[in-house]
């Protein structure tokens, strides 16, 4: 079974998007650089960026986000993003009418249903599961073995928050990983259990 890493872009002061779902220039380091992170060449970053996501993008084998990413997004137009085999959303409701059903997404009801399916895709890869409020949960139940955040230099001020609605304390371990690149600072943690 792999391990579960929390995933998202942060800005400085904790919020994955401002209050209207926008991200504003959260993103700017994916087009600050000179090294293409994705194949089609759309997203280039620094040397370092590069150095540390391309592995990390490369050991997914399921993100678990929410349906109101996945309804923000379109569903991607049916294909993962990041190359991405695999794609878990949590939701009550069905998929939507018209849904590519051949699409790699699965719609589960609720946390650990999701979790028991996204393991059983993914195998011995990494589950990255979509920082905010599904995010949150999935830290909440014990379920996350890491948290990863690219940091970016801005202050939103209010908006979705990194970890949603979390009302506990969670203890981290000290980062495995502190990667500067250009208008980004790459952090990974362990959970401490």
């Amino acid at each position: 079974m792999g391990k579960v890493v929390m995933y998202s872009t942060v800005s400085v002061d904790g919020f994955i998007a401002d209050k209207n779902d926008q991200v504003g220039p959260l993103f700017d380091w994916m087009s600050s650089g000179d090294v293409p992170l994705d194949e089609a060449g759309g997203v280039k970053v620094s040397q370092a960026s590069y150095d540390y996501t391309r592995p990390y993008w490369d050991e997914i084998g399921v993100t678990v986000v929410g349906r109101h990413v996945f309804d923000l997004t379109n569903g991607w137009g049916g294909t993962p993003p990041g190359g991405i085999p695999y794609l878990v959303v949590v939701s009550h409701r069905p998929m939507p009418d018209g849904w590519r059903t051949e699409a790699p997404f699965h719609f589960v009801n609720g946390i650990e249903a999701a979790m028991a399916k996204a393991q059983e895709l993914a195998g011995d890869r990494t589950v990255e599961v979509a920082a905010g409020d599904v995010g949150g949960q999935v830290l909440a139940a014990g379920l996350v073995d890491e948290v990863a955040m690219d940091v970016a230099p801005v202050v939103l001020g209010s908006g979705k928050r990194y970890f949603g609605p979390v009302d506990a304390q969670h203890l981290l371990e000290d980062p495995d990983a502190v990667i500067q690149g250009n208008r980004v600072l790459h952090l990974r943690y362990r959970v401490r259990r």
